[in-house]
């Protein structure tokens, strides 16, 4: 027997109504807030009744680990927003970051998370020069990376919205660079990317009511989100594969949702040269997640449809 079971439908009901909150109620009962959680849905479904909660959108906890491999968020009402793969390059601002800058203030998320390859990094990379093509220096893409962060803290009005970077395979390109070959140069302040974008906390991964998983990559392939899901437990975002779509699992426990959260850059921008003019099945957009009573209802994607427009929730929106 759980902990959480050791008290009968009477008494959760009883401690609920008392504190009307799933972290206090988790607080007091010694249990994680995903199980209380589950608890809770399962007692109104079955005695036809409401478990109010008073605390509604403005409380959620974030806990930063000092070595930031994993961020934690206990949440019990809020949106949170996901892009990935912005790749920003200089001179050049998408269709799917426009987009963000417009729908942002409206939607007011807690979080907004960068989810890997902010930038591309491309005169760094293993790809080789293509001939004598011109590639811009790490200052330029430095540059845009901070203009177009810059551009969507501003989007987030009033202060509230805290901004998360997972890292991405093309961001570590930044650090890597210099901790190989200039390795006495450790915790000199600017050779990391973090010392350049201090408004964002850096993690590999971000945790929400320990059933959601952010980070960059995990599985790859055609059936990644499938993938992500099966194997993980969790409900997953990730970016990396470009792809923009989502795939579902459910079974005894309820549904899980795996989010490729697509590419905020244009599949066809010159960032993306090394791809020789090859078709791809890549997308541009992003993604965002609601949390209701602590579950996380079915995600909602935003996608580019062409320069100018972008589908978001059944309309097509001039951005």
């Amino acid at each position: 027997m759980t902990k959480l079971h050791k008290y009968s439908d009477d008494q959760f009901i009883k401690i609920w109504m008392e504190l009307k909150s799933p972290a206090k109620v988790a607080k007091h009962l010694d249990m994680d807030l995903r199980g209380v959680n589950t608890r809770r849905v399962k007692l109104q479904s079955k005695y036809g009744i409401t478990l109010p909660c008073t605390h509604g959108n403005a409380q959620y906890k974030m806990t930063i680990p000092e070595d930031k491999v994993r961020i934690k968020v206990d949440m019990e009402n809020g949106v949170f927003v996901v892009f990935s793969d912005a790749h920003y390059f200089p001179g050049i601002i998408s269709t799917a970051h426009r987009s963000l800058l417009k729908l942002l203030p409206t939607i007011k998320p807690k979080i907004l998370i960068a989810n890997g390859d902010i930038l591309d990094g491309t005169s760094i990379s293993s790809h080789a020069r293509i001939g004598y093509e011109e590639r811009p220096t790490v200052q330029q893409e430095l540059e845009a990376v901070q203009d177009r962060l810059s551009e969507l803290e501003k989007a987030c009005k009033g202060g509230a919205t805290k901004f998360i970077r997972t890292i991405g395979n093309h961001c570590i390109r930044f650090d890597s660079k210099l901790s190989g070959f200039v390795p006495q140069y450790e915790k000199v302040k600017g050779f990391t990317l973090d010392d350049h974008l201090p408004g964002w906390t850096s993690c590999w991964s971000l945790m929400i009511n320990e059933n959601v998983m952010i980070k960059h990559r995990w599985h790859n392939g055609i059936q990644a989100t499938h993938n992500n899901i099966l194997k993980g437990g969790t409900s997953f975002f990730t970016g990396h594969l470009h792809a923009l779509g989502m795939a579902r699992w459910s079974d005894y426990k309820g549904t899980r949702y795996g989010v490729d959260t697509g590419t905020l850059a244009d599949p066809w921008g010159q960032q993306f040269g090394y791809m020789e003019d090859n078709p791809r099945n890549w997308r541009s957009g992003w993604a965002m997640g609601t949390i209701k009573d602590g579950k996380l209802m079915p995600p909602e994607i935003c996608e580019v449809i062409d320069d100018d427009h972008v589908w978001w929730r059944g309309e097509k929106i001039k951005v």
